[in-house]
């Protein structure tokens, strides 16, 4: 089944100050518009995996990106390639979505092992690798762990992972 992905990116504001004879303004943006097209090669995709998920207080889940998640049609989903990575906290969350490499057999989605990012409530992750990707190596390289920081309350995020199937 064919698949293509539009990431829009942007920022724009002005920042002001005073001065004595007048406000300076530094207006400022930046945006950018990534495509993804049908297909397995460079600056393609074929696989998505979407979901909203919810963890309880202080749990953990690993996100094996190798035959164990299942698409929109109920199919299981084996990476090759990861190419976009889109995580959204809940604005009611009380903790923090962590997302890490794990330590053993992780994605090498963050630099080195054990990296994280804390996902704040309302916040979000994007991460987006244009080109080949990064590769996932079934039973070495292929897990994506979400934590919820705390231990009282659960929390709900939102996930998107685009990629390819070679």
């Amino acid at each position: 089944m064919p698949l293509t992905a539009d990431l829009h990116l942007s920022v724009t504001g002005r920042h002001t100050g005073v001065a004595d004879l007048g406000t300076p303004v530094l207006p400022f943006g930046l945006s950018a518009a990534l495509s993804l097209t049908s297909g397995t090669g460079a600056n393609q995709a074929d696989r998505v995996f979407t979901d909203q998920r919810t963890l309880t207080a202080s749990a953990t889940e690993d996100l094996d990106l190798a035959a164990v998640l299942l698409d929109a049609f109920g199919a299981a989903i084996t990476f090759a390639k990861i190419k976009a990575v889109i995580i959204k906290a809940a604005d009611g969350n009380v903790n923090n979505v962590v997302v890490s490499r794990p330590a053993a057999n992780g994605v090498p989605l963050f630099e080195a092992a054990s990296d994280a990012i804390a996902v704040k409530p309302g916040g979000a992750f994007v991460w987006y690798c244009p080109g080949t990707g990064v590769t996932v190596t079934v039973a070495t390289g292929d897990l994506l762990t979400i934590t919820n920081s705390g231990g009282t309350t659960s929390v709900t995020y939102d996930i998107v992972i685009i990629g390819t199937s070679a």
